[in-house]
C-alpha cells in the first residue's frame, strides 16, 4: 500500500460494503428529513413547527447518548447496527402510513402532525446508538494507519448520500408526492439492513466487563474533557452548528422568501452537501494533518460568513452559491473533526467518546433546528439566519484565542506513530 494512497481504505472489500450500506441508509435518512420538513411546514405554515421537529429528536438523542455509548462499547458492533437499522425501517414505514392518501383522508391534521412528532422522537432514540456504532465499526474494519483515509471516505460517502437524498427528496415531492417518496425511503433502509450482514462480526475490545455503568460513563466524559484538542474541536463545531444551521429554515426561504417551490427547495438543500462532497474528496489528495487546528478555525469562520451571505440574499442563485460555500467549509471541518477523534480515541472507548461527540455536535443539529425555528418566529427568518452567522464568527474568534492547544494542533506526529503500528 503506497504512502499517502488516496484509495487505501477502498482497497478493503469489507469497507466498501460498509460504505454502500451507509450510502443507502443516509440517502434514505436525508430524503426522509427533507420530506418531513416540507410536510410539516405545509400542514402548519408555522416556522416554530419546524423547530419542534428538532426538539422532538434532541430530547431522546441527548438524554440517551452517554448510555448508548456504554452499550456500544460492550456489544458486538455489526449486530447492534443491524438492530438499529431494523428499528429505523419501522419509523420509515410509519411515516409512509401517516402521509398515505387513505390516512390523510380519515385523520385530522393535528393527529397526523403529532404522529410525525412521535416517530421523530423514536428516531432520536435510535440516533443515539447509530453514531457510536458506526464510528466504532469503521475502526474495526480498517487498520489504524489508514484511519484518516477511512474517515475521509466515510464522511464523503455520508455527504454524497445526503446531497443525493436531499436533491432526490425535494424533486420526488414534486414528481410522486410525499407518501410514495417515504415508501422509497422504507425500501432503501431494508436494502441497507440486508447489506449489513455482508460485514463480519467484530471482537469486543472493551475488557472492563465488571465496570459499573456510572464508572464507564464517567471515564468517557473525563477522557473528552481532559483532551483540549478534542474538547475544543467539539465545542467549536457544536456552537457553530447550533447558531449557524440554516437547514431547518430552508423550506421557509424556498416557499416564502425566494419563492422557488419544491424544485428550488431540493436545489438549496443539495447545494450544501455538494460543497461538502467536493472539498471532502479533495482532502483525500490534500491531507489535513499539518496545521490542523488553524485549518479547522478558518473553515468554520468561512462557514459563518457564508451563512450571513445566504441570510441577506434575495436572489436564488446567490443563495445557492452561499449555501454551496457553507457546505464546502463545513465539509473540511467535518473531516478534520472525525480525523482528530479517530486518531486520539482509544479502541476500548470509541463508543463512549463518539456518544459525547453526538451530545456536542449531533444533538446540536436538532437543538439548532429548534433555535432557528424559535428565532425565526420571534425575529423573522432573515434576521434569525444572519444572527446565527454572526454568532458563529464570534465563537470561532473566541475559541481560537482561548484554546491555544487547538489553535496549534498538528496531527503529523500522531499519524507517523500510527504508520509504525
Amino acid at each position: 500500500m503506497a504512502k499517502n494512497d488516496p484509495y487505501a481504505a477502498l482497497r478493503i472489500k469489507e469497507f466498501n460494503i460498509f460504505l454502500l450500506m451507509r450510502l443507502l441508509l443516509v440517502f434514505g435518512w436525508s430524503m426522509q428529513f427533507i420530506v418531513i420538513e416540507w410536510e410539516v411546514y405545509s400542514l402548519t405554515k408555522d416556522p416554530l413547527s419546524l423547530g419542534l421537529i428538532g426538539l422532538m429528536e434532541i430530547i431522546p438523542a441527548f438524554t440517551m447518548a452517554l448510555f448508548a455509548g456504554h452499550i456500544v462499547d460492550r456489544k458486538e458492533k455489526r449486530n447492534l447496527l443491524a438492530l438499529c437499522i431494523a428499528a429505523f425501517s419501522l419509523i420509515s414505514l410509519g411515516l409512509f402510513l401517516l402521509t398515505w392518501d387513505k390516512t390523510v383522508g380519515h385523520w385530522s391534521t393535528t393527529r397526523i402532525l403529532w404522529g410525525i412528532y412521535a416517530l421523530v422522537f423514536f428516531g432520536g432514540f435510535l440516533r443515539s446508538f447509530f453514531g457510536p456504532t458506526i464510528f466504532s465499526l469503521v475502526a474495526l474494519i480498517v487498520p489504524k494507519k489508514i484511519y484518516p483515509n477511512a474517515a475521509t471516505w466515510s464522511t464523503s460517502t455520508w455527504k454524497t448520500a445526503a446531497v443525493l437524498g436531499a436533491l432526490f427528496g425535494g424533486f420526488s415531492i414534486h414528481w410522486m408526492g410525499v407518501d410514495r417518496t417515504l415508501g422509497i425511503v422504507f425500501l432503501l433502509v431494508c436494502m441497507a439492513f440486508i447489506l449489513t450482514f455482508r460485514i463480519k462480526q467484530k471482537p469486543i475490545l472493551n475488557t472492563k466487563t465488571e465496570e459499573s455503568v456510572k464508572e464507564s460513563l464517567k471515564a468517557g466524559v473525563k477522557f473528552v474533557f481532559s483532551d483540549k484538542a478534542i474538547l475544543g474541536a467539539l465545542s467549536l463545531d457544536m456552537i457553530a452548528v447550533l447558531f449557524g444551521g440554516t437547514v431547518a429554515l430552508l423550506s421557509v426561504f424556498a416557499q416564502d422568501i425566494l419563492q422557488v417551490g419544491s424544485k428550488g427547495f431540493g436545489i438549496l438543500n443539495a447545494s450544501i452537501s455538494l460543497g461538502s462532497i467536493l472539498t471532502m474528496f479533495l482532502t483525500t489528495y490534500l491531507p489535513i494533518s499539518k496545521n490542523t487546528g488553524i485549518k479547522l478555525l478558518v473553515s468554520i469562520f468561512i462557514f459563518g460568513l457564508s451563512i450571513i451571505g445566504f441570510g441577506l440574499s434575495s436572489m436564488f442563485w446567490i443563495s445557492v452559491f452561499a449555501l454551496f460555500l457553507s457546505g464546502a467549509a463545513d465539509g473540511i471541518s467535518m473531516v478534520i473533526r472525525q480525523t482528530i477523534l479517530q486518531i486520539k480515541t482509544p479502541d476500548d472507548m470509541r463508543g463512549r467518546v463518539s456518544s459525547v461527540n453526538s451530545m456536542f455536535v449531533g444533538s446540536s443539529n436538532e437543538l439548532g433546528a429548534f433555535e432557528s425555528g424559535l428565532a425565526a418566529k420571534l425575529l423573522g427568518p432573515v434576521t434569525a439566519v444572519v444572527f446565527g452567522g454572526v454568532m458563529t464568527l464570534i465563537t470561532v474568534v473566541t475559541i481560537g484565542i482561548k484554546n491555544p492547544v487547538l489553535r496549534n494542533l498538528d496531527l503529523t506526529k500522531d499519524l507517523e506513530e500510527h504508520e509504525k503500528v
